[in-house]
């Protein structure tokens, strides 16, 4: 499955789900003094697209070190988002990373694993070896799409009020329906490749 730059920024946005992390974020934040949540959610979008964008720039060595194939990278990737794309549908979802409150987030749950979770670390792994040539593609695509998450998750009061928490539950679920779509064309093509062009 070969992607485009605009595929790619639609994967990753439908990856990193911003919207569907307004609840959780709003959680986090709670404990947060209200002159510090910009800061701190500037700080955790940096530490997730540095992570992500390691995991990019290091694919195929990653690959090499592992010795795994692009094709099992594929289906597995493709697993990851479909287990993830569920969640989004059928979880409720705002106390998966629950925490104290008593202190401010840093590392976890925000950066890692709410924006650079498995799921996106799987994805940009993926974009990063099947099409090698792209890659100062997939890296805009990834700047674009953490732009517009960070974007979102900094305005998610604004947000939640405005649309009201059960039209972000709504648009979490859509998203969640497109992802099953995406992962599920990601695992057939990957045993495409496996049974039928491997060498």
């Amino acid at each position: 499955m070969d992607h485009t730059f605009a595929s790619a920024l639609v994967l990753l946005l439908l990856v990193l789900d911003p919207f569907g992390s307004l609840p959780i974020f709003i959680a986090v934040m709670r404990g947060v003094a209200p002159e510090r949540r910009r800061l701190v959610a500037l700080r955790e979008a940096g530490i997730a697209f540095a992570v992500l964008l390691a995991f990019m720039v290091s694919g195929q060595g990653f690959l090499s070190i592992m010795h795994l194939s692009e094709r099992s990278l594929e289906v597995a990737g493709g697993v990851i988002l479909l287990i993830i794309a569920m969640r989004m549908i059928f979880a409720s979802g705002g106390e998966i990373y629950a925490t104290d409150g008593a202190r401010e987030p840093m590392i976890f749950p925000l950066a890692v694993p709410l924006l650079a979770g498995p799921s996106a670390m799987a994805t940009v792994l993926l974009l990063a070896s099947r099409q090698p040539e792209k890659l100062w593609s997939w890296v805009g695509a990834l700047t674009l799409a953490m732009v517009v998450s960070t974007v979102v998750l900094m305005s998610a009061e604004r947000i939640r009020k405005l649309i009201g928490t059960p039209m972000v539950s709504a648009l979490e679920k859509l998203m969640g329906l497109v992802l099953t779509a995406i992962a599920t064309e990601m695992v057939l093509a990957g045993l495409k490749r496996y049974f039928f062009d491997s060498p």
